[in-house]
């Protein structure tokens, strides 16, 4: 444990956390989402929920604000419906910690996929609910 860090942040985490560069995305997966199958770095958070990952992770860095959506959610399938408390729980963590952040923009699922090829890394978590995936862009830390 390291102080200042909260436990559900791995040390693999850490690393990919502080690897990555401005830009770069990180995508929160469901405990159902292929992540093995997009994208080579893929790092296990068994058991912990999105909001409690998003907690840890959203202490560390910030998101993008020279892009107009540095957060990005899976859009439901035709004739499917999403279930607003899932965003809802993200964004409480979201607007506490980075106020401002404008809404998430919503991607069609292979679209989202195809994204996940290119991001940095794939977070593997226990979340279980339906559309509960969710991309971060990386932001540049302000110099004081």
């Amino acid at each position: 444990m390291l102080i200042g860090i909260n436990p559900v942040i791995s040390p693999e985490l850490l690393d990919a956390l502080f690897r990555m560069g401005h830009g770069d995305e990180i995508v929160l997966a469901d405990a159902f989402f292929p992540g093995d199958s997009f994208n080579s770095r893929v790092i296990r958070a068994d058991g912990i929920r999105i909001p409690a990952l998003l907690e840890g992770i959203l202490a560390l860095i910030n998101l993008d604000s020279y892009v107009p959506h540095p957060v990005a959610m899976m859009a439901a399938a035709s004739g499917d419906s999403l279930d607003p408390a899932v965003e809802a729980s993200y964004r409480a963590v979201i607007d506490r910690l980075w106020p401002g952040t404008p809404p998430a923009e919503r991607i069609e699922r292979f679209a989202f996929y195809e994204r996940t090829k290119t991001a940095y890394a794939v977070l593997m978590t226990g979340e279980t609910v339906k559309y509960g995936n969710i991309i971060l862009k990386k932001g540049v830390i302000p110099l004081k």
